[in-house]
């Protein structure tokens, strides 16, 4: 039988290291272009052309009937509502996993995927739903970015003001362990980066104290410019790179 890997998620994909955030990498082996072609057009119907990687490969593989078929039918709109995730299908088996926003959706893509197969496919549902303290940093953090004074680890007051919102929504967390992580775009030497995400995570760490917040509740680390968001390539993307990102610890 063939096998087909698709990759949905933004950042834990089989081949991170080789994987820019973002990109939907399309692996495996078909039988032949129209096959393949078939594939990735509807891929790139759903998350854009520039997002899809192809390393679908052409080999001699055997088919269920109609597989090609049924391959269309599982790449639909739902699958955006799944973050670090995958679908697999292997011959007649699908496996679906990564998070999801609550149980109504698990169960809604796990049931669209089942009902539009033939009773021969087998899926497995491997969903699970986002922890709700994570979504609640989230949307306290609105995709912001806590701003510092350039190349140095001093928060503007934008970025106190945005640090004041995540005290209160921290306050909220049930008490569980929070990781504050630093990021920088890749200008200048890596150790460099390394060594200013790290103290920009320890000064909004120092800040969150100030506001309450147990020092013991948040974990920092930095990550320099090794997880980048956005190409380094435009002023734009540079600054997105440049953040504070908070994380549940699992």
């Amino acid at each position: 039988m063939s096998r087909l890997l698709m990759m949905i998620a933004l950042l834990l994909a089989a081949h991170a290291a080789a994987q820019t955030p973002g990109q939907i990498v399309v692996t495996g082996a078909v039988p032949d272009e129209a096959s393949k072609a078939a594939l990735l057009a509807q891929v790139r119907l759903l998350y854009g052309v520039e997002r899809v990687v192809d390393q679908v490969t052409i080999a001699q593989v055997s088919l269920p009937p109609n597989w090609n078929g049924y391959v269309q039918k599982l790449i639909t709109p739902n699958l955006k509502m799944i973050s670090k995730g995958e679908l697999k299908i292997d011959g007649t088996n699908v496996t679906v996993r990564g998070e999801v926003a609550n149980e109504a959706q698990r169960q809604q893509i796990a049931s669209d995927i089942a009902t539009s197969l033939n009773p021969s496919y087998t899926v497995n549902n491997g969903l699970r739903v986002s922890a709700a303290e994570q979504n609640l940093l989230d949307a306290a953090l609105a995709k912001r970015i806590i701003e510092f004074d350039s190349g140095k680890a001093t928060l503007t007051p934008s970025g106190q003001a945005i640090l004041d919102e995540m005290a209160a929504a921290l306050h909220k967390v049930n008490g569980k362990k929070v990781e504050v992580i630093g990021h920088t775009d890749n200008i200048g030497l890596r150790d460099s980066n390394l060594a200013l995400s790290q103290a920009r995570a320890e000064a909004v760490r120092t800040y969150l104290t100030g506001k309450g917040i147990s020092q013991e509740m948040v974990m920092v680390s930095g990550q320099g410019p090794d997880r980048p968001v956005a190409e380094n390539t435009t002023a734009e993307g540079r600054a997105r790179n440049r953040r504070i990102e908070f994380r549940v610890a699992q």
